[in-house]
């Protein structure tokens, strides 16, 4: 039963990285066809597109892809500060979502009156090749262990951790779908609950009798 739901909490992982990574390119080239179009319908066609994916989708896999990750950092013996490509990913993550959400997000809604300016394009072309990086980081784990990074009696969490992060994702995407904007409500709620229960269910596991 864990193993299954930590497995589909990977899966949510990797499916909303790659999408994120998609939308950044999206982005990219519908900011690039509005900054150099003469035409001004295509210029606002392409920034309004633009404005529009990154509400619907860009920013909800944006949020619901930090989530999983903070969840599969702290729910499972990886550990925040054990792994340097784990602390680099979760770095990266934390730096991409507060850019998108303070600086990305209100660029786009300003260039909906003034037009696209070459900053959102740079941006989401580096906000793509930073999640292709961290995908490079997941699949290569390189660089060894954080020194002074151990996690002694490190566990898994039970299993409703994962089952939660996994159907409070997709309902995140669900209403972000249907609303036109993200609601990160269930990963900040679900965040602020594995971070608070993370060392009771590993005091509690470290403390059961072995079997006999």
């Amino acid at each position: 039963m864990v193993k299954r739901w930590r497995q589909l909490t990977v899966w949510l992982h990797t499916l909303t990285s790659v999408g994120w990574m998609a939308q950044a390119m999206t982005l990219c080239v519908l900011l690039a066809v509005g900054l150099a179009a003469d035409d001004v319908a295509v210029r606002d066609a392409a920034t309004s597109m633009a404005h529009r994916i990154d509400g619907r989708l860009l920013a909800p896999m944006a949020g619901v892809s930090a989530c999983t990750g903070i969840v599969l950092a702290a729910a499972t013996p990886w550990g925040f500060f054990v792994h340097w490509w784990v602390l680099t990913k979760f770095t990266i993550s934390m730096v991409q979502v507060y850019l998108g959400i303070f600086v990305l997000s209100p660029a786009l809604t300003t260039s909906l009156t003034a037009g696209p300016t070459p900053a959102p394009v740079v941006g989401t072309a580096l906000m793509a090749g930073a999640i292709a990086f961290q995908g490079w980081l997941s699949v290569r784990k390189p660089w060894g262990t954080v020194r002074g990074g151990r996690r002694p009696g490190a566990s898994t969490g039970p299993a409703w951790i994962f089952v939660a992060t996994v159907l409070g994702g997709l309902a995140e995407l669900t209403i972000a779908l249907v609303l036109g904007h993200p609601l990160p409500l269930p990963s900040i709620i679900l965040i602020i609950v594995v971070l608070s229960c993370r060392r009771r269910w590993s005091g509690s596991r470290r403390a059961r009798p072995a079997p006999a």
